[in-house]
């Protein structure tokens, strides 16, 4: 009686490789959608979502309304640059310099501090979650460079100014200059963007509306550093 020949199974490696190149093509397909669409919510939202759910806060409301870039005041994306990433305009998603001296400082005894450019910070927050693994800095890094070779620089900003939290469960420049200032984000002034800036260290704890004397100071730098940069023209070179 002749049986039939089994199919003969690929070797590990070469599933493993096939298992990876799909999850690389997956991946970038949802970087390419997310270059057109606007993201439905991030993963960081999601992550607040489920915290706030576990935690049984039930009055719990999150915050978050796309817009494009155009209906955000000019003054809100030079602040940002200018508190967060002066050389968002010309890195290619990471600023070297900023991490040898934060590896520098860490050698000398301070406290590592973040490099991470507003590139990165789009990564983390859209795709991944909160933490300090090397796995997740790992996927960091991967999908900073899917975003560089696949975004222009003016939608990774425009989604940035977007899904950033600034301030619990307020996301956005939108939601966050009604809450705030009680306006659209299209109205914002200098100063105004300023303040939403400077709460980016910690937005649970500090408000753009009620600024405590840290926020007052270091939004009084980002003014400083936007002029010094040129305004809002400097993003347009």
């Amino acid at each position: 009686m002749l049986t039939s020949k089994q199919p003969r199974r690929r070797p590990f490696w070469q599933r493993l490789l096939r298992l990876v190149l799909e999850l690389v093509a997956i991946s970038w397909l949802c970087v390419l959608i997310l270059r057109f669409v606007p993201p439905p919510t991030s993963a960081f939202m999601l992550e607040r979502r489920i915290e706030a759910w576990r935690g049984g806060e039930r009055n719990f409301t999150l915050k978050y309304q796309f817009i494009p870039l155009p209906k955000i005041s000019a003054e809100l994306p030079i602040a940002l640059v200018a508190g967060e990433d002066q050389k968002f305009p010309v890195h290619h998603g990471f600023d070297v310099q900023a991490i040898e001296d934060a590896m520098d400082d860490a050698d000398e005894g301070a406290r590592l501090r973040g490099a991470s450019t507003i590139s990165q910070q789009v990564a983390k927050n859209l795709f991944l979650w909160n933490g300090h693994s090397f796995v997740r800095k790992g996927l960091e890094a991967y999908f900073t460079v899917l975003l560089e070779l696949t975004w222009p620089k003016s939608r990774i900003l425009e989604v940035y100014a977007n899904i950033a939290e600034f301030g619990d469960g307020i996301y956005g420049a939108d939601a966050a200059a009604r809450e705030f200032f009680g306006k659209p984000a299209q109205q914002l002034s200098a100063h105004e963007a300023a303040l939403l800036a400077a709460t980016l260290p910690n937005p649970k704890k500090l408000r753009a509306d009620r600024p405590s004397a840290y926020v007052l100071k270091r939004a009084d730098w980002i003014e400083r550093q936007v002029r010094q940069l040129g305004g809002p023209a400097y993003l347009a070179h």
